[in-house]
């Protein structure tokens, strides 16, 4: 492990690989829901059930494989080969969903969609668990965490903007939209299986003895997660941030598409939104060496909140001019909600692997990433729940409920959870200077 800083190219090599993971976000938070409702032609309510039950599968698989990837020795690492060879069938799984079979009755498509989102999302956690638990071993410098999740990041925001913009373009490029999301799968799983193969090819893990490995069991090993208190806080915040960013990211496509009767607004919105986001990134990184990285995460988590107000209460009236600006606004604390938690995390991780004498880096980023599927699992079958209750039909005029019902979607319903988040993290106790504290004591004994 690196004790101090790290090289651009340790840095971009490693960061690479979430162009790849947030692309897979993007597409699944905002074109999943849509795509099953109205190309697929599944019912709301059962396309919000197929999506939740996938993600409730996908939270209860991150923990497996966070304790199987702390334990795994060989000479390529413990998180590398899953990478290498979760790459390929990731990018399958990814064109496998996105190519919806025809002529199935709606309980046969509602069992193929739920297959489906299954199937993807465990190739994804294969993949992703592994890398995002690198962290943590790569330094374990202070600012320099938040320096390579800054570059992580980056990549993120730049694959965030590929999932908002290349769908629909690609969609529409071909007559049948099923015929385009096909191959816009492909395409999108393609590029996921690439990036992961560059940070394979890029990074290389400590070496780790068998002395090193983490000696619990299973329970053992997440009770021990559950004891941290600074990390229960962290994560419970970030639940509640996923939870809020699905509502918005399930719904805007619906909000133009209906309220504003342009589907066509949604990729400039959504690429707005990103671009200003990626530009505060390292904004975010310069800002949470002066204030924290807990206030500079709840800087970005009480914005996007009054953003989601200001929408709801003025955006239908002031129009796409108005929602433009407030998307732009979005994305400045957007900007700063993405590397300040990726950044705690190995604190956190640190400060049990200082306290108990073992490693258990994949335990921890296996319960990080199921906390925040189960916010994302929440928020797309209340969408389609919510949206069934209302009257939603596919591709249709709407009755006044729905129109009211995706703007509370769009608007107060995310602003409470982004408050939740921001009051619970005024509880979070591991500061730098508490870290900084924490690792002379170990360095002194």
């Amino acid at each position: 492990m690196h004790t101090g800083k790290l090289s651009v190219r340790q840095k971009a090599g490693f960061g690479i690989c979430d162009l790849g993971g947030n692309l897979f976000f993007t597409a699944m938070g905002f074109w999943s829901l849509n795509y099953l409702t109205d190309t697929a032609l599944l019912s709301a309510a059962a396309a919000g059930l197929a999506v939740m039950v996938g993600k409730i599968w996908d939270a209860v698989t991150d923990p497996m494989m966070g304790y199987l990837s702390d334990r795994t020795r060989s000479r390529l690492g413990r998180r590398r080969p899953y990478m290498l060879f979760g790459a390929i069938p990731l990018a399958l799984a990814m064109w496998f969903f996105f190519t919806a079979p025809t002529g199935l009755s709606e309980g046969s498509l509602f069992a193929w969609a739920t297959l489906a989102v299954c199937f993807l999302n465990t190739a994804y956690t294969v993949v992703n668990i592994p890398y995002s638990s690198l962290t943590p071993e790569l330094t374990k410098d202070y600012h320099e965490r938040t320096s390579l999740n800054g570059y992580r990041f980056a990549f993120a925001i730049f694959g965030t903007i590929l999932g908002a913009a290349i769908v629909l373009p690609i969609v529409t490029a071909f007559p049948a939209r099923r015929a385009g999301y096909s191959i816009a799968g492909l395409v999108m799983g393609a590029t996921m299986a690439v990036t992961a193969l560059i940070t394979f090819f890029s990074v290389r893990e400590p070496k780790q003895t068998a002395d090193d490995l983490p000696k619990e069991g299973f329970f053992a090993s997440y009770l021990s997660v559950f004891k941290n208190r600074a990390y229960l806080i962290l994560a419970g915040s970030y639940a509640l941030n996923i939870l809020a960013i699905n509502f918005l990211q399930g719904i805007l496509v619906y909000y133009c598409k209906y309220v504003y009767r342009n589907e066509g607004l949604t990729m400039p919105a959504m690429v707005a939104l990103l671009v200003v986001a990626m530009a505060f990134i390292p904004v975010s990184v310069a800002v949470a060496k002066k204030i924290g990285k807990r206030l500079t995460y709840q800087l970005g988590l009480g914005t996007l909140g009054v953003v989601c107000l200001a929408m709801f209460a003025l955006g239908q009236a002031l129009g796409p001019a108005f929602f433009f600006g407030a998307m732009g606004f979005g994305g400045a604390g957007l900007g700063f909600t993405f590397v300040a938690p990726w950044a705690m995390v190995p604190d956190v991780a640190e400060y049990d692997a200082i306290t108990t004498g073992e490693r258990k880096e994949g335990a921890y980023y296996g319960m990080w990433t199921f906390v925040s599927k189960l916010g994302q699992a929440l928020s797309l079958g209340l969408t389609g729940l919510i949206l069934a209750i209302a009257g939603y039909v596919a591709d249709a005029e709407q009755v006044p409920a729905v129109l009211v019902a995706i703007r509370f979607l769009l608007g107060p319903i995310p602003a409470v959870a982004f408050a939740g988040a921001v009051a619970l993290l005024s509880r979070y106790p591991l500061t730098e200077k508490a870290y900084a504290e924490l690792v002379k004591t170990a360095r002194d004994r």
